[in-house]
């Protein structure tokens, strides 16, 4: 299993100026980066792949669509803004070297209508991430992520089997579900139900903490959630994302209101000894059974 942190817990941007920061998360025991290219002409994506070549890092890339690209929108001209966007971001995480495109590439981030979901959302979304999809099919094997979020982000996808449903509708093999820790324990009735009912689908996990802490320090049942990780054969990256409070774009966006850790590095590395230490105590003691 790889552990991987996000970018967005030390930048705000990934500018050239941001570089060093995949050695820092070398140096702190990090085997993968999650990077959001918030400023896609100036994501330094050869750059970027370069340097995690020569770190032995693994890349990955997220986003979360703005209203203007989101591909559930009742006007067609902004579905078809946000389709051409998507395919950028492919452009741009196969340049980087990316393993996964993954967050809000389905759905506008924070867009609700005050209703559920209709059956034209659904089809547009579907069809919007098929094309998509095929796209990055077309350019490369990066898998495209659907990431379950909570309710007062999105109304579209919130829990695991919606994604399943979601995914199976689309019908490409390189569509996965994302599942999100600090998502699912507002929205899943029981964690590792969640996971083992998602099974294959899985395709990337973020590892955060209820109140987007240091994890281990809050409510999310661990030892429950990787044990079903790894009953169904899970053995991808799983990163930890939160966010510095003193990046104020990305506090507001995310609705950090108190420091989480003493530092950003303090949440980095108390967070992965622990997510280790329950790999370990799951994963390592299985397979020593085992023999």
């Amino acid at each position: 299993m790889q552990f991987g942190i996000h970018s967005l817990l030390f930048r705000e941007t990934f500018l050239d100026k941001d570089l060093p920061l995949l050695d820092k998360c070398k140096g702190l025991g990090f085997d993968a980066v999650e990077i959001i290219p918030f400023d896609a002409d100036g994501f330094p994506a050869a750059k970027v792949k370069a340097a995690a070549a020569d770190l032995g890092l693994t890349i990955n890339t997220g986003y979360g669509m703005p209203d203007q690209y989101n591909i559930i929108s009742p006007d067609p001209s902004i579905r078809r803004d946000g389709i051409q966007f998507a395919k950028k971001l492919i452009d741009l995480s196969n340049e980087a070297g990316s393993k996964i495109l993954t967050g809000l590439i389905h759905c506008g981030w924070g867009y609700l209508t005050g209703k559920m979901p209709t059956a034209d959302e659904w089809k547009w979304g579907v069809e919007g991430m098929r094309e998509i999809a095929g796209y990055a099919q077309e350019t490369s094997g990066l898998v495209m992520g659907i990431e379950t979020v909570n309710r007062f982000e999105s109304h579209l996808i919130n829990t695991a089997a919606d994604a399943v449903r979601f995914v199976r509708d689309i019908g490409l093999p390189n569509v996965k579900v994302h599942l999100d820790t600090f998502h699912m324990i507002r929205e899943e009735n029981d964690f590792p139900a969640a996971v083992r009912a998602t099974g294959s689908y899985v395709g990337y996990v973020h590892a955060c903490e209820n109140q987007r802490g240091i994890p281990g320090t809050g409510m999310v049942p661990w030892v429950p959630f990787f044990e079903a990780l790894r009953q169904i054969g899970y053995d991808g990256c799983v990163t930890i994302e939160s966010f510095d409070p003193g990046l104020e774009s990305v506090v507001k966006l995310c609705c950090i209101w108190r420091k989480l850790a003493d530092s950003p590095e303090q949440l980095a590395t108390e967070g992965l000894r622990f997510l280790k230490g329950v790999y370990a105590q799951v994963y390592l003691r299985e397979a020593a059974s085992s023999n």
